[in-house]
């Protein structure tokens, strides 16, 4: 009977095989899915209008905006029914009498209670479930960032940002990466507009895979056929992210914010909008109300793809597919309670998640 460790396919798809770096597609997408509620409710079109901690995920720039006192976020959200589990957590804080801020962004998605079957089978050829262990595989990233506004008139407001990221990822005591990294970024705000600009992996963040294999571990994988992985360097290629927003005043209770982002790739065509060997292009839409700056209702839309139609073997007949998702917040004080559903897979076939995050913008005390 053939063995196999259940989460091997995990790091040798991710993971080159041999000893030499290399570009991935997908590499760390873990650092793609999105941070804080809210952006996730507004299908992640967040890099023009991000102003609070939650902008050293997407665009630091943004960090700037956090004036007078620091802002914190958290987040708590888990996919494929409690299988995988993603927790973020960030911080941003003014200094220098409000001329720059400095921020904090922890990030980690995982897979916990992965069975080890390496020693499912006896020597003897008979199955002991006594020998199956679990593992974690888990990614974790930490975000070092710095803003600070660079240029100021009295309808244009410009700002700049920057990212110094460490990544640290395990699988078991069988393999772990270090990596590093740089994203740097720019918004333009004015009365009822804002632009966006950011740089990811700026630089080509790389990850430095080491394993440890026991010699009875690398018999049984070379007896079942599975590869044994080596040291190896996995390389992020960089991705501009573009984004506008702008908002519109209802009344004098309620004001819309409408954002439009685009993610630019260039590390081969992909299944997206715009695709091409040189650019591919994935847009992100987003929407919010808030009502008399208290109670918040969002929706956005992402990651269009072209799929075969559902039941549609015979004809083979592509249509477009996206993501979509709804979220609310309310307000009350320095707090922010943010809740999104978002979808995992696209509007004909749901896979739902519940995201829930909260904000708090600390205040002093009054001596």
């Amino acid at each position: 009977m053939k063995q196999s460790l259940a989460a091997f396919i995990l790091f040798t798809l991710l993971c080159p095989k041999d000893g030499i770096s290399q570009f991935r597609k997908y590499s760390n997408e873990f650092l793609n899915i999105g941070a804080g509620a809210r952006g996730l409710a507004m299908g992640n079109a967040q890099v023009a209008s991000a102003n609070d901690a939650t902008a050293g995920y997407w665009n630091p720039a943004g960090l700037a905006e956090v004036k007078d006192n620091p802002n914190a976020g958290i987040m708590h959200a888990e996919y494929f029914a409690g299988i995988a589990k993603y927790d973020y957590a960030s911080l941003a804080v003014p200094v220098q009498e409000n001329k720059r801020t400095l921020g904090f962004s922890l990030l980690r998605f995982a897979v916990d209670d992965i069975p080890n079957t390496l020693y499912l089978v006896e020597p003897d050829g008979s199955i002991n479930y006594n020998n199956i262990q679990t593992f974690s595989s888990a990614d974790y990233a930490f975000l070092f960032s710095y803003a600070q506004t660079i240029r100021e008139t009295n309808a244009t407001r410009l700002s700049f940002g920057a990212n110094a990221k460490v990544i640290y990822r395990k699988v078991g005591k069988f393999a772990n990466a270090i990596g590093f990294g740089l994203d740097a970024g720019l918004q333009l705000r004015g009365e009822k507009w804002s632009l966006g600009l950011v740089a990811r992996d700026v630089t080509s963040t790389f990850n430095a895979w080491t394993f440890k294999f026991t010699e009875k571990e690398k018999e049984v994988l070379y007896l079942t056929n599975n590869d044994i992985p080596v040291k190896s360097t996995e390389l992020t290629a960089p991705r501009l992210i573009l984004g506008g927003a702008y908002q519109f005043n209802i009344g004098n209770s309620v004001k819309l914010l409408a954002e439009a982002n685009a993610d630019l790739t260039f590390d081969g065509k992909r299944n997206t909008v715009l695709s091409s060997d040189a650019v591919s292009v994935d847009p992100h839409l987003g929407l919010e109300a808030a009502i008399k700056d208290v109670f918040f209702v969002r929706g956005g839309i992402t990651n269009f793809q072209k799929a075969l139609a559902d039941g549609d073997t015979l004809n083979q007949k592509k249509v477009w597919i996206y993501q979509p998702s709804i979220g609310a917040g309310v307000k009350i004080n320095n707090v922010m309670l943010d809740y999104a559903f978002s979808n995992l897979a696209n509007q004909s076939n749901p896979l739902f998640t519940h995201i829930f995050s909260l904000r708090i913008n600390f205040t002093k005390k009054d001596n």
